[in-house]
């Protein structure tokens, strides 16, 4: 038997598998591949358009770890890895309107009643993926940092937006303090610095990531400032600086994709957070009652 095809054939050929298998084997990978395989995953724009020598420079290795990188992935050579961040890049760089087009030319019947079914599928099997994932302990390790803070920063640009959105609708409600970075005039970097240790934030960004959610994360961790965050990957530049970080994938309907389970997830940050300090304010009476 052909070791070689029989690898050939079980390698990804699509980004999310691929970036699946890496964080699955991140943690076996040596040193260099691992700092490789996070710069691609951090940067896949910058590995669909780069050449070898300009990604190993801005991943800081020696070009041939791209290699071998490539050759751990199971794949022929690095060229044979890069087409999958190029195929991921032709998908995501299509419009919205050349998108409908692609929908409209795959000749399904009933069109309507199929565009709802398949957002719907979608929907269903990214809140069952992050059921099936997420660490009910870390959850309840954030919503300790994020019970104990005076103002909760919210931290989210561009398609996350809707999910800080949401959440500063239900702390409202639930009178609990928060602030929403973003403002009309441009001066979101100077909310942010407002925070102190005392507080804590919840950033939220995919891939592509936003450059600005990113750079004020680190601001506030820089500062002391806990920060939870919601992101797509192990490897996403968010992980790196928060407390506790929440891995999110959404599946996507013909190139759409929802925030069917990252909204699952934020709306449970405020009702815990309530109830946490609800309880919290009962033991303390009591307490003192005593």
């Amino acid at each position: 038997m052909d070791n070689s095809i029989d690898t050939q054939t079980r390698v990804p050929r699509d980004f999310e598998s691929l970036r699946s298998n890496i964080i699955e084997r991140k943690n076996a990978m040596p040193k260099r591949l691992a700092q490789v395989a996070a710069f691609a995953l951090g940067n896949p724009d910058e590995i669909a358009f780069g050449t070898t020598a300009s990604i190993a420079a801005a991943a800081e290795v020696q070009p041939s770890t791209l290699v071998r990188l490539a050759h751990h992935l199971g794949y022929e050579g690095f060229s044979d890895l890069q087409s999958i961040f190029r195929e991921r890049l032709r998908d995501r760089t299509l419009s919205y309107e050349e998108r409908l087009v692609t929908l409209e030319r795959s000749g399904i019947e009933n069109e309507e009643a199929s565009i709802l079914s398949g957002f719907l599928s979608a929907a269903s099997q990214s809140v069952n993926k992050l059921a099936a994932t997420i660490e009910t302990e870390t959850f309840a390790k954030a919503v300790d940092v994020l019970a104990a803070a005076e103002t909760i920063y919210l931290i989210a640009k561009r398609r996350s937006y809707p999910l800080t959105a949401h959440m500063a609708y239900a702390f409202s409600k639930l009178n609990i303090r928060h602030q929403i970075v973003a403002s009309p005039n441009g001066i979101d970097s100077e909310i942010a610095r407002f925070a102190t240790e005392k507080d804590a934030a919840i950033a939220a960004s995919f891939s592509p990531y936003a450059a600005e959610s990113l750079a004020q994360a680190q601001d506030l961790a820089s500062r002391n400032v806990p920060v939870i965050a919601i992101t797509d990957s192990a490897f996403s530049p968010l992980t790196a600086c928060a407390t506790h970080w929440f891995e999110v994938a959404e599946t996507d309907f013909a190139g759409f994709r929802s925030m069917s389970a990252s909204m699952a997830l934020v709306m449970a940050f405020p009702v815990a957070i309530a109830e946490r300090r609800r309880k919290g304010a009962a033991k303390a009476d009591k307490t003192k009652m005593e």
